[in-house]
């Protein structure tokens, strides 16, 4: 996956040029995007602000923590079920 020069606070601001009435295609010429990107990036970020984007990066993240610690256990129990079963 592409990675953009942008972060994603500097992405959000960029978003909200559009809600203080500038041209789409003005702030793309300013930023060096195309229209595409930031229609992409709306789509994406569109309506939210940076503490609620801090707060879904800290959830993105511990979601994946957790899927790991689930396919961990269940690697554990397809493990005690292999030994389990060679018993008899």
């Amino acid at each position: 996956m592409k990675k953009t020069k942008f972060k994603e606070e500097q992405i959000v601001a960029i978003l909200k040029e559009q809600d203080l009435g500038q041209k789409v295609s003005e702030i793309c010429r300013k930023h060096g995007i195309s229209e595409q990107t930031f229609h992409n990036w709306k789509r994406k970020y569109g309506g939210l602000t940076i503490s609620e984007l801090h707060h879904m990066r800290e959830l993105e993240q511990e979601n994946s923590r957790l899927k790991r610690l689930v396919a961990d256990q269940a690697l554990d129990i397809q493990i005690l079920k292999d030994v389990n079963s060679k018993k008899w």
